[in-house]
């Protein structure tokens, strides 16, 4: 006799594998927007913006 399918099981496993591959897809989008933000500033070396020091407020 075949065990009685556990539906609830089967569901949760379904749900974990469409996450990983949700989680899988986004850090390669995020990987392939890191990859063409360093290309950019790579190709554009004089659009990089200089941070200034911040005034100093003297008190009395």
């Amino acid at each position: 006799m075949a065990f009685k399918p556990n539906y609830n099981q089967q569901r949760a496993e379904r749900n974990r594998a469409k996450q990983a591959k949700k989680d899988a897809k986004l850090s390669e989008r995020e990987e392939a927007a890191a990859r063409r933000k360093a290309e950019q500033d790579a190709a554009e070396p004089g659009t990089q913006t200089v941070e200034t020091p911040a005034e100093k407020v003297s008190t009395p």
